[in-house]
């Protein structure tokens, strides 16, 4: 049975640019950046966020080994935005929103009071989006 989700990929466009964004501007660590010369160069690149060492976020670009209409395919949704779908969690929305904006974050939504809580949505350098949560009861 399964036990335990470990990994949630993330397409980008150029793994170097996202490697940036998600360490310098979301402040995630780096966690894996391994070549495979067998695969044709292929890179197996994790990050996370500190502290939350059993979950990691796999940045993937298209791998050349897919057949010629998914890559294409692949590509195309990613370049329309529509292929993330990551919720993070902040102790404080507008102060994440200020910091990250600061630190050159595209927002798609300041913070908004939601049912469940403040939220904001942003977008990395490939165009995927994401949110931030702040839960109903944090400060």
């Amino acid at each position: 049975m399964l036990t335990q989700l470990t990994h949630v990929n993330v397409w980008v466009q150029d793994q170097d640019e996202a490697l940036a964004f998600y360490t310098e501007k979301l402040g995630m660590e780096l966690r894996d950046d391994v070549t495979l010369p067998e695969l044709g160069g292929f890179r197996w690149l994790t990050v996370g966020p500190p502290g939350q060492e059993d979950v990691a976020i796999t940045l993937m670009t298209v791998p050349e080994f897919f057949e010629a209409d998914t890559k294409s395919m692949l590509k195309e949704l990613l370049g329309r935005g529509v292929l993330g779908g990551l919720f993070f969690t902040v102790e404080n929305c507008q102060q994440a929103y200020e910091e990250l904006k600061s630190r050159g974050v595209e927002f798609s939504q300041e913070p908004t009071q939601q049912p469940y809580g403040i939220d904001a949505g942003f977008r990395d350098p490939s165009g995927n989006s994401f949110r931030m949560m702040q839960a109903p009861d944090a400060t």
